[in-house]
């Protein structure tokens, strides 16, 4: 039952990806913050 169960919720994220209902929120390996996709650019001067 447990089995069962496992592959319902592996069943129900490949058909959320499938529709575009899933998104990686992370930016890249170093997880620098992004706006829309740009990198935000700290100026000290």
């Amino acid at each position: 039952m447990q089995f069962l169960l496992f592959l319902l919720f592996l069943a129900a994220l490949t058909a959320a990806s499938a529709f575009g209902l899933t998104a990686d929120t992370r930016d890249s390996a170093d997880w620098k913050p992004t706006e829309e996709g740009r990198r935000w650019r700290s100026r000290t001067c």
